[in-house]
C-alpha cells in the first residue's frame, strides 16, 4: 500500500507547514491612506482640470508643441459650439486614461499591500490601478491600456523607520486619451511617461504628478492634492456610464438621444445622421 504512505507523508507535510507561521503584513511601516479622499477644489471655475491651481482650458496654459495647441483651441471651439471637443471620456464613455484617472472627478480609495499598492477610481466605469512595489523590472512588451503599466517603490526620506513616499512612474498607454474634459492631448504615439510622488502632508494627500509627452514642449508639473471624507461610513458613488448615456456616436458624429430616443443634435449645425447601415434596433 505505498500510495498510503505517500498521503500520509503528504498530511505531515502539510500540517507541519501549517506550523510555521506566515508572515504578517505590517501595515504600521506604510502611511495610513485609508478612507476616501476627494479632489480639494481651489474654486478657479470651471470644470475639472488637470492643475487644480489654475482655471480649465487655455488657462491651464499647458505647454503644447504649435500643432497640439491647434487641437485644443479646436476642442474648446468645438465645446462653445455644443460638440464634445477632443474628450473621448464624455463623449464615448471611454476612460480617460493616465494622468487623468488622477484628476480627481469622483473619489479615490488606496489599498496597500506589501507587492502591491491599488488606487481605485469611480469615473464613467469603475477602474483600478495597480502600482507594482514588488522589485520588478520594465518588461521587454506589456500589452498598452489606457492606465498604463506603473511601477513603484516606497521610501523612507526622513529615515523614521516607516515608509512616506511612494515613487511611481507608468508607461505602456493606449489612446485616444485626453489631459482633462477641455481636450488637452497627448501625443497620438502614445509613448507618454508619467511620474508621481505621492505623499501625505498633515491632513492632506499630494500627488505630484509629471507628464513627459512628445505633444508637449516640455515636462509638465502639477501637484493634486485630496482630502479624506471625515464621515463614519461615506457613499461610495457607482457609475456607469454606458448604461446612462445619452449619447450615441454614429460615423464621425455624435448625437444626443432625446425623448422617445429620437436622435437630436448636439451643435450647431450638425448634420443629419447616415442611418443607412444602423440598424433599427439600436435605435
Amino acid at each position: 500500500m505505498l500510495w498510503r504512505s505517500a498521503l500520509g507523508a503528504l498530511a505531515a507535510a502539510a500540517v507541519a507547514a501549517m506550523a510555521v507561521p506566515a508572515l504578517a503584513f505590517d501595515d504600521a511601516m506604510y502611511p495610513d491612506l485609508s478612507g476616501q479622499w476627494l479632489r480639494i477644489n481651489y474654486r478657479t471655475g470651471g470644470q475639472i482640470s488637470f492643475d487644480q491651481s489654475k482655471p480649465w482650458g487655455l488657462g491651464q496654459q499647458a505647454p503644447l508643441t504649435p500643432e497640439y495647441q491647434a487641437i485644443l483651441e479646436a476642442s474648446i471651439a468645438d465645446q462653445a459650439n455644443g460638440g464634445q471637443g477632443n474628450w473621448p471620456s464624455g463623449a464615448r464613455c471611454l476612460p480617460p486614461g493616465m494622468p487623468a484617472t488622477m484628476n480627481g472627478y469622483n473619489s479615490l480609495e488606496f489599498v496597500i499591500l506589501p507587492d502591491t499598492t491599488y488606487v481605485l477610481v469611480e469615473h464613467n466605469l469603475p477602474i483600478h490601478r495597480r502600482i507594482f512595489t514588488d522589485g520588478r523590472d520594465w518588461p521587454e512588451a506589456a500589452e498598452p491600456t489606457f492606465q498604463g503599466y506603473s511601477i513603484g517603490r516606497w521610501l523612507d526620506p526622513g529615515r523614521k523607520g516607516r515608509f512616506d513616499v511612494l515613487e511611481v512612474e507608468t508607461r505602456f498607454f493606449k489612446g485616444p486619451r485626453a489631459v482633462d474634459p477641455t481636450g488637452i492631448p497627448v501625443h497620438v504615439d502614445n509613448q507618454s511617461i508619467v511620474k508621481e510622488r505621492i505623499h501625505l502632508e498633515k491632513d492632506i494627500l499630494h500627488d505630484e504628478v509629471t507628464l513627459i509627452d512628445h505633444a508637449l514642449t516640455r515636462p509638465w508639473s502639477v501637484d493634486k492634492t485630496y482630502q479624506r471624507n471625515p464621515a463614519k461610513y461615506p457613499v461610495w458613488r457607482e457609475e456607469n456610464c454606458p448604461g446612462v448615456t445619452r449619447l450615441l456616436k454614429i460615423g464621425n458624429e455624435v448625437y444626443f438621444k432625446g425623448a422617445g430616443d429620437t436622435l437630436m443634435p448636439t451643435r450647431k449645425d450638425q448634420p443629419p445622421p447616415d442611418l443607412r447601415y444602423f440598424s433599427k434596433a439600436a435605435r
